[in-house]
């Protein structure tokens, strides 16, 4: 036991230093808005090469070699339409700033991965050759087609969020013309209340219009950012109503009213879908289950009944 105290307590010294350590870690990320208002004033400007070597190494170095990798690695794939695929990641709200090229640098990078990965596998196991590049194959196959299911999913994902978004919209577009509001400032008013996708589509419409563009244009090119015929037909109703100086304020209205009616027919749509998506859960694990309990008890009597009858 003597022996052991030592131990004990370069046990403990290292663990309380350790927690020093932390504490000052924690205490110097901590940020001193006093100094920060203070150097707004007595620093001088940084210049723009001062400002990148601020940002971590991983947006200065690893990011950007990345992106350049990817779009090399997308020059080699598929010549499938740019477009389309364009309008594809804008319908799933650009994630990352990903281009068409370095979308399709992704698929062939998962795929050689896959292929390699794969292939380096069914080596070690010592399979037959003929089965090596038939799972090797395959691999690569699912690494091509992985990203686009996954952008599939997220375009699902958005166009169902700016569905379910749109009729409050409206609603608070309605009330702020109906205040005495223009339609931009009822945008803005949106875009400062909420953060969802479709407050960033009409951010950025109002983000355009600023920049000069027409507000005809900005909302047309919002139609194919969004995939929404819900929002075809509202910005539809909007542009009409500008070219024939109807009161957009009305136009809300009847869109609103519109909008919350066709809401309530999908939930009663889904409603009616619920008892045929439940009948294949029941069949196949509630049914089964049911006959175990109920039926399970009874079996062996029955086996031994048989097995008396065949005696």
């Amino acid at each position: 036991m003597t022996a052991m105290l030592p131990l004990i307590g370069l046990g403990v010294l290292i663990v309380f230093g350790i927690g020093l350590i932390m504490v000052g870690m924690r205490s110097s990320s901590q940020p001193d808005a006093i100094g920060d208002r203070l150097s707004q004033f007595t620093e001088r400007t940084m210049t723009l090469e001062e400002l990148e070597l601020q940002q971590p190494f991983s947006q200065r170095v690893l990011l950007p070699l990345t992106r350049s990798i990817l779009a090399k690695l997308g020059q080699y794939g598929p010549r499938q339409s740019a477009e389309r695929l364009r309008i594809s990641l804008a319908q799933a709200g650009n994630p990352g700033n990903l281009t068409p090229t370095m979308f399709s640098g992704i698929r062939m990078a998962l795929a050689a991965i896959l292929l390699v990965v794969v292939g380096a596998v069914t080596f070690m196991q010592r399979l037959p050759l003929l089965e090596m590049l038939m799972y090797s194959a395959i691999a690569a196959g699912m690494g091509y087609l992985l990203p686009g299911i996954w952008l599939g999913q997220q375009i699902k994902k958005r166009k169902k969020a700016i569905v379910k978004a749109l009729p409050d919209a409206l609603d608070l577009l309605c009330i702020c013309v109906e205040a005495g509001l223009s339609f931009d400032q009822a945008m803005q008013r949106l875009i400062e209340k909420w953060d969802d996708p479709l407050s960033r589509e009409f951010r950025r419409v109002l983000g355009d219009t600023r920049l000069g563009r027409p507000r005809r244009d900005a909302m047309k090119d919002m139609i194919d950012r969004c995939g929404v015929d819900d929002v075809q037909t509202f910005i539809g109703a909007v542009i009409q109503a500008e070219q024939l100086g109807v009161s957009i304020g009305r136009i809300l209205r009847i869109q609103s009213d519109q909008m919350r009616i066709r809401r309530r027919q999908r939930a009663e749509e889904e409603a009616h879908k619920a008892p045929i998506k439940m009948l294949f859960p029941m069949v196949f694990l509630i049914f089964p289950s049911l006959f175990v309990v109920i039926l399970g008890p009874a079996v062996p009597r029955l086996t031994q009944s048989l097995g008396g009858l065949g005696g």
